[in-house]
């Protein structure tokens, strides 16, 4: 039986439907495509959690294909900045709780705006980190969306 990371506990507060996936954690690669290649999960359908800080709005996060870019420059103007900037590696886990690899958009020390990439609703279904590494969270990007009350926007 696996264990329920905060991320699940939050869907099940909110009555929405998710599957738990788990899968090898390879320490020397944490890319979204290696985690689709090592668990069998489409590569289409891993979308990663990263971080971003702007000049005016601060930490915000985006949720984007596992196999995409960010693109900064999107980013900032669906945030409401000017410039935009990844957090950097030794700031995750003091911002949100999370380690990389298993960074979920859900269950983070604090409240942040989160932006969903707008491809997600081309899809049923997609999967997110559940908060750990290993685990993965597979749902519909629309109760990802309320779960989190993201904006869905261009980032790619």
């Amino acid at each position: 039986m696996m264990k329920k990371t905060n991320a699940a506990r939050i869907l099940d507060r909110q009555k929405i439907s998710y599957q738990l996936a788990e899968y090898t954690v390879d320490e020397n690669d944490l890319s979204a495509e290696h985690l689709a290649e090592v668990s069998g999960f489409p590569v289409e359908k891993v979308y990663k959690t990263l971080v971003a800080r702007g000049d005016r709005n601060g930490i915000f996060v985006c949720v984007i294909p596992g196999a995409a870019s960010l693109d900064l420059k999107k980013a900032a103007k669906a945030s409401g900045n000017k410039k935009v900037a990844m957090v950097l590696m030794k700031e995750l886990e003091p911002l949100t709780g999370y380690i990389r690899g298993g960074c979920s958009p859900l269950g983070m020390k604090k409240n942040y705006p989160v932006f969903i990439d707008e491809s997600a609703f081309e899809l049923e279904e997609i999967f997110i980190s559940a908060g750990q590494r290993g685990l993965q969270l597979r749902l519909a990007p629309a109760d990802l969306q309320k779960a989190t009350g993201a904006q869905v926007v261009s980032l790619t």
